[in-house]
């Protein structure tokens, strides 16, 4: 994975045609160890260039704009990332909050010579501008808050782009770190891809945010949709995934009427770094390595260093559909810090309230691919071990709640899974593809059965879909039914924490901010234990029921060995996409 590999697919495109432009949609600077290793560890010294920054600045990218991940290290840290890089960076809607002012450039029209078909040389002005998710101020709310404002995507756009045309640009090009989604228009939604397209002047629309696939099959229901051109509503849209695993290319038909530039057609498309079976079918950029190499270096040195064992495997192969070792150690090691914290007289207020972990399941395959799981062996944990199970640098908050709000953090994160209909034989799939795993949070210290025979009363974006539908059943605290009104305290991480549309949590309050990181605790944790024991406590499960369905899901291949070992869980056969098929047996 990684742009190294991508880099190879960027000098193809670039080989196919007499004229190409090369953009980044942001999400650079945080995501994998080598990002943490620059913002936490090594740091950057003025003068030095951020190694991604270089990398950018080795292929000549023309623009950039900033993803929301690019604020996970403060916004001093994100400046200094910037500095020395040679591409212009565009952002249109995050603006001063004292000042009101654009913090970044909103846009940028320059002047890019092209040759036409008969080998004449022509200049077209390219506009380019760039937007970011309003929710970075409640994901980042620490870093942000009193500093920046954030503005809607499309409002931002529809302010900015008659300003473009009118200075000259002859096409405009969206850098939109967004998902796509038809649902009904709101001002601040997160994913606005759809609603820029249907602004008058924007030509070609970059997406991301959400890693998925367009053109892609997940969106063969979209309105005004052509996956064969790779158009919504008659402009051309690419999102090319994550991790670097494809290129997104888009395709720009000019013609020159009477002084003015048009656009005959646009198509399309996204290439990829593998093959179905997840097999890398391009060669590596040594030059972009060579770029990246000491930084690449000091990475691997620091996440190598030894902190502790583990007695068992840890591993998040079924962590979808049974408990799993991979969430259990981090709960342990949130419920550990949060009661040593709430010792303290200042909290003394909250003596005897229960105290409760909540964490998901980050590495569990979805839009990463079949190789994005947690697999650590028993014996040696390494640092690198720590990033593989936590990956956002998050830090840990404390949320006092009642257990009504408990069992609507639970009913939100049950929207996990599929209705399956128990009346009807075979195969029926359990897992929801666009439900993303990170908001699939286990919280230990109750149990609990989920029932997915019953609608899911929440979508994936905290709507309530079907407000009259329960799916928990059976929550328990120590043996005994949780009341409504029983209170707890539950250690989560700010993103969590600082929701606004994530029920149950929004309706919770923040007793604790912590400055400390969860992967922090989660290595102190190891270290102070030596040697820990991380097999999950099945506090939760999928309720049995009668019926005839087979519940199927997607997992690694490399799962079997441990599906072997469980009675519940049975390997069937090859999957899409390089996965695997499975199931579950949830019959009574």
């Amino acid at each position: 994975m990684g742009l190294v590999k991508t880099a190879t697919l960027i000098k193809q495109a670039r080989d196919e045609v007499k004229n190409s432009l090369l953009f980044d949609n942001g999400d650079n600077i945080q995501g994998n160890p080598l990002g943490d290793y620059i913002a936490k560890v090594k740091g950057l010294k003025n003068g030095e260039i951020h190694p991604v920054t270089r990398a950018f600045n080795h292929l000549k990218y023309d623009a950039a704009t900033v993803g929301n991940h690019e604020f996970n290290y403060g916004l001093d840290f994100l400046e200094r990332a910037l500095k020395g890089a040679e591409m212009p960076v565009v952002n249109a809607n995050v603006f001063d909050a004292k000042t009101g002012k654009p913090y970044f450039e909103p846009y940028l029209i320059f002047n890019k010579k092209f040759k036409d078909e008969q080998g004449k040389n022509h200049v077209i002005k390219v506009g380019v501008i760039g937007f970011v998710p309003p929710q970075i101020m409640e994901w980042d709310k620490e870093n942000l808050e009193g500093k920046v404002v954030v503005n809607s995507i499309v409002e931002s756009a529809k302010k900015y782009i008659p300003e473009m045309k009118k200075k000259g640009a002859d096409v405009i090009v969206a850098l939109a770190h967004t998902g796509i989604s038809a649902e009904p228009y709101k001002p601040d939604m997160e994913n606005a891809a759809y609603y820029l397209t249907e602004i008058k002047d924007i030509d070609a629309v970059l997406t991301g945010h959400s890693h998925n696939l367009f053109p892609g099959p997940m969106y063969a229901n979209l309105p005004n949709t052509n996956l064969e051109k790779g158009t919504i509503n008659g402009k051309p849209v690419v999102m090319s995934g994550s991790l670097g695993s494809h290129l997104g290319v888009i395709d720009l038909t000019f013609q020159k009427t009477r002084g003015k530039w048009n656009i005959l057609n646009g198509t399309a498309e996204i290439r990829p770094i593998a093959d179905a079976a997840g097999k890398t079918i391009v060669a590596t950029d040594e030059a972009v390595i060579k770029e990246i190499q000491p930084e690449h270096q000091g990475t691997i040195n620091y996440v190598n260093q030894p902190i502790g064992e583990t007695t068992a495997p840890i591993f998040s192969y079924f962590a979808l559909v049974q408990d799993d070792p991979s969430v259990q150690i981090v709960n342990n090691a949130q419920t550990e810090y949060l009661v040593e914290k709430l010792k303290d007289l200042t909290y003394s207020k909250f003596a005897g309230i229960p105290v409760l972990s909540a964490a998901a399941p980050f590495k569990a395959g979805g839009r990463g691919g079949p190789d994005y799981y947690t697999d650590i062996p028993a014996g040696t944990l390494a640092i690198k071990n720590i990033a593989d199970l936590y990956l956002y640098p998050n830090s840990l908050h404390a949320v006092l709640i009642n257990g009504a709000q408990l069992k609507e953090w639970l009913e939100m994160s049950a929207g996990q899974f599929n209705q399956l209909n128990p009346a009807q034989s075979g195969d029926q799939q359990l897992i929801n593809p666009n439900f993303p795993s990170y908001n699939f949070d286990i919280i230990d210290g109750v149990q609990y059965q989920i029932n997915v025979t019953r609608p899911a009363k929440y979508d994936k974006n905290g709507n309530a879909v079907n407000p009259n539908s329960s799916r928990i059943e059976n929550l328990t605290y120590q043996g005994k039914p949780v009341t409504q009104e029983q209170q707890f305290i539950v250690a989560t991480n700010h993103y969590r924490a600082s929701s606004n549309t994530f029920p149950g949590v929004s309706a919770g309050q923040v007793i604790l901010a912590s400055p400390d990181e969860n992967r922090q605790i989660l290595t102190n944790y190891i270290q102070a234990n030596k040697t820990i024991n991380p097999s999950a406590d099945s506090n939760w499960a999928l309720a049995k029921f009668q019926g005839t369905v087979t519940p199927v899901f997607d997992s690694s291949p490399k799962a079997q060995s441990f599906a072997e070992k469980l009675e519940n869980i049975r390997y069937i056969g090859p999957s899409a996409g390089g996965f695997a098929k499975y199931s579950i047996d949830l019959t009574r």
